[in-house]
């Protein structure tokens, strides 16, 4: 029988459900997260469609349009023994709740000497590609790896979503749970049986010789794409995920580099002060006498996110510019 095909909504909407059975002490709180009457959104995507059915207003809570509200509440239900899984509409919005991330959540087992912990997640979507323009494409990452005490997790595939999601809420850290919105309807081998995936290990979604490209999220599959046109011209790219950005398997990117020589690596933040720079930086401090050519960011422009559809393609990184890098540092 072939291993049936699922999208990323219907991946992270099975794991949550999954954990909601399997602990009563995971919630779920968030806006338009309960839909008693059925005709509501289910959250900002989809992801939490029906569960109120089954689990009732106790577990799946709708929440007024606060996000500080939100993410406080979620600490102060972590801090007495539940596991809540927040969810924010938008990343372009978790500045509202910058105080309490930073600030609470991030900061509270270490300010109280492990003696409290915060088992909380923070899912919430962003990124660009569908004329959302500003308020709505952010790409945050590297604001939230800065953080310390915070695990921060952006998969790709369905398969990683659920995976990961389902890891998270079992973790005793606060987790923020990133989800690009151009992945939801993404279709991929899933599993029906039970599975976890570990928090801090990459993935190699392609391997190859020549060159490695590190990639994030929606920009796996740019570099997937990319990675076939490179193929069609001799030369074998090695595509790897990090799943994880922090911690960050260090040891599996080094490894790839260490084989191929050469790296690119794709991000869709800015380019400036960006998730991209952090990855430059870390692996040129880890395999310097292995490269064959400098590290190469491919990001984000430093600017807004247009709604222009032909602007935010000129100000999001496409495959053409992943092609172009490699054979940059080929030649």
């Amino acid at each position: 029988m072939a291993e049936r095909e699922i999208t990323v909504v219907d991946a992270l909407n099975e794991a949550l459900r999954e954990e909601l059975r399997r602990d009563p002490y995971v919630i779920l709180i968030g806006e338009d997260v309960a839909s008693p009457t059925g005709r509501d959104r289910h959250g900002a995507i989809g992801v939490t469609k029906d569960l109120i059915f089954e689990f009732g207003p106790e577990r799946i809570r709708n929440t007024p349009i606060s996000e500080s509200a939100i993410v406080g509440s979620a600490l102060g239900a972590a801090l007495v023994g539940c596991r809540p899984v927040a969810e924010l509409m938008f990343i372009d919005l978790i500045g509202v709740a910058m105080d309490q991330i930073m600030n609470q959540v991030a900061r509270n087992r270490y300010m109280f000497g492990g003696q409290s912990k915060a088992p909380l997640v923070i899912r919430t979507p962003g990124g660009g590609g569908s004329g959302a323009a500003g308020h709505h494409s952010g790409s945050l990452e590297a604001m939230l790896v800065h953080i310390p005490g915070l695990v921060v997790i952006q998969p790709s595939t369905p398969y990683d979503y659920k995976g990961l999601l389902k890891t998270a809420i079992r973790d005793d850290n606060p987790v923020a749970f990133l989800e690009h919105k151009r992945n939801y309807g993404r279709k991929g081998p899933v599993p029906e049986e039970e599975y976890l995936v570990p928090i801090g290990v990459a993935d190699i979604k392609r391997a190859g010789k020549d060159v490695t490209i590190i990639a994030t999220a929606s920009m796996v599959y740019e570099a997937l794409t990319a990675a076939v046109e490179l193929a069609a011209d001799g030369i074998e790219a090695e595509v790897v995920d990090p799943r994880t950005l922090k911690p960050l398997d260090t040891e599996t990117l080094a490894k790839s580099i260490r084989k191929t020589h050469r790296c690119i690596v794709v991000n869709e933040g800015c380019k400036t002060g960006g998730f991209a720079s952090e990855l430059a930086a870390t692996l040129g401090e880890l395999v310097f006498d292995y490269l064959d050519a400098p590290i190469i960011r491919v990001a984000a422009e430093d600017v807004t996110m247009p709604a222009n559809r032909r602007l935010e393609a000129e100000a999001l990184p496409q495959t053409k510019d992943i092609i172009d890098a490699v054979h940059s540092i080929i030649s």
